[in-house]
């Protein structure tokens, strides 16, 4: 067969010969050369690598907690990729953009680094938006490159809620028009896409969220509470008897405790305890709870305690301080940003409510409402969780009494609160009255803060607790 010219309508160039014996798509071999012709696939995009940037902090490694998308995935940008885990906190990766996942880096529970790929997206190649060093396959273009990234919690497009319901209903954010604050994606805007799409609203993600309780008339009627016969329910795990020694990193927020725990070992620690009578503070929160439950916030006694902390500081400024390390300068801090000690899957956490000098009670309530739904999910921001000054931990709702609460650096000063007791305690007539008590125990940086002033603001501490109206005529 006498060949002039022929053309490959898949893979194969133009080729110029004569006298082809053996024509085949995958080779062609000539008479005179024998010579064979490999076929190649020609690629319609470019193949970048989406590296993980920092995030700031300090921080270089990270752990993954969870994949958003798999290989083949298309994503448009600020969808979100995949969630990782500091040792400070949770953080959301958003793509830069538009394309379809080729490669994930890592697995679930994977370490990954800092300037390191965490997948390839092919992207279009016409649109030229990959940086050189990002550009694996084809020819880099000469652009800068972003990594865009989303902290939990703040300024974001979309709250991690509101991204996994778009998730698990395959919607892209950027095909939905938020109607919030700067035009924040809000969950209804997701639900009212749905309705639009399908007809039909699907059920909501399963994530943790804030959701009003139900009003006295339509609230379940509870089992009636005996302290007395209260018995602690055993864990629910089963119990693996492998005979086998077992080692495992510390990861995640225990490896952030193995750094705190160790630099407050440098701090000469003084401890003052006394007990508090929440007699007329159970009384009042008891008649304030239906008013919170109406607005949505789940009230409890810690935004009292927190706001009298704060009332105390405002005496007693050198608690609310830091020291510096070569212990020649004192910061006093302007801000109380008091912190709230909390157990969570993840391990211990300490997320700190800002300004709490301007907040009121209510204010209180609603913030440690916000952080205690994000704490269950384990979607705290790096902001919740520093910039702390002061720190309160309640270690009564688990039980005991009393604990050596050991102060977070670069902070001076903690409390730990016991379970409220009902004791009985001698009114002024020397008449036996039942009175709730609470203990407190204090721990201070003993190389600045003297025995003295520790007792002092315990004693304003616990004279607005035991006397709570006292707080209306100091309340900003």
């Amino acid at each position: 067969v006498c060949i002039h010219r022929v053309r490959s309508c898949s893979s194969i160039r133009f080729i110029k010969s004569k006298y082809v014996c053996v024509f085949d798509k995958s080779a062609l071999k000539f008479s005179h050369q024998q010579r064979l012709f490999r076929t190649s696939a020609v690629s319609c995009g470019q193949i970048v690598q989406f590296k993980l940037s920092d995030i700031g902090e300090g921080i270089t490694e990270v752990t993954v907690k969870e994949w958003y998308i798999k290989e083949g995935d298309s994503v448009s940008q600020f969808d979100s990729i995949c969630e990782v885990q500091s040792d400070k906190a949770s953080v959301t990766i958003t793509s830069r953009y538009d394309g379809i996942i080729r490669k994930l880096h890592y697995s679930i529970d994977d370490i990954a680094f800092v300037g390191k790929p965490l997948v390839d997206i092919e992207i279009d190649a016409s649109k030229g938006v990959a940086s050189e060093e990002d550009v694996v396959e084809t020819p880099p273009m000469s652009h800068e490159e972003h990594t865009h990234q989303e902290i939990k919690g703040h300024k974001t497009l979309a709250t991690p809620a509101v991204r996994r319901l778009a998730m698990e209903n395959n919607i892209k954010l950027s095909e939905v028009v938020g109607t919030g604050k700067d035009n924040r994606i809000l969950k209804e805007d997701i639900l009212n896409y749905l309705a639009k799409q399908t007809g039909a609203i699907l059920p909501p993600s399963p994530k943790a969220e804030i959701v009003p309780p139900l009003r006295k008339a339509e609230a379940v009627p509870a089992a009636p509470k005996d302290k007395a016969r209260k018995i602690p329910l055993p864990v629910s795990r089963p119990i693996a008897f492998s005979g086998k020694d077992k080692t495992e990193p510390v990861t995640g927020f225990q490896k952030a405790m193995v750094k705190t725990m160790s630099a407050a070992l440098k701090i000469p620690h003084f401890g003052y305890s006394d007990e508090i009578d929440l007699t007329q503070l159970v009384q009042l929160r008891e008649e304030l709870k239906p008013l919170a439950e109406i607005r949505g916030v789940k009230l409890s006694f810690m935004p009292f305690f927190i706001k009298a902390a704060s009332l105390g500081l405002l005496q007693y400024p050198i608690l609310n301080a830091s020291l510096d390390e070569n212990c020649q300068n004192v910061t006093y801090k302007a801000s109380h940003n008091i912190g709230v000690a909390m157990d969570t899957e993840q391990g211990l956490i300490v997320p700190n409510v800002k300004n709490v000098q301007v907040c009121s009670v209510f204010d209180i309530a609603v913030e440690l409402n916000r952080l205690q739904s994000l704490g269950s999910a384990g979607q705290l921001g790096t902001s919740d969780l520093t910039g702390g000054t002061f720190t309160l931990s309640n270690i009564g709702t688990i039980g005991g009494t009393y604990a050596k609460a050991v102060i977070l650096p670069p902070e001076v000063a903690i409390g730990a609160l016991g379970k409220i007791q009902v004791l009985p305690r001698f009114n002024g007539k020397g008449e036996v009255f039942k009175a709730q008590i609470m203990n407190v125990s204090w721990s201070a940086d003993h190389r600045i803060i003297d025995g003295a002033t520790m007792a002092r603001f315990s004693n304003v501490w616990k004279s607005y607790l035991e006397n709570p109206a006292s707080m209306l005529l100091d309340l900003k």
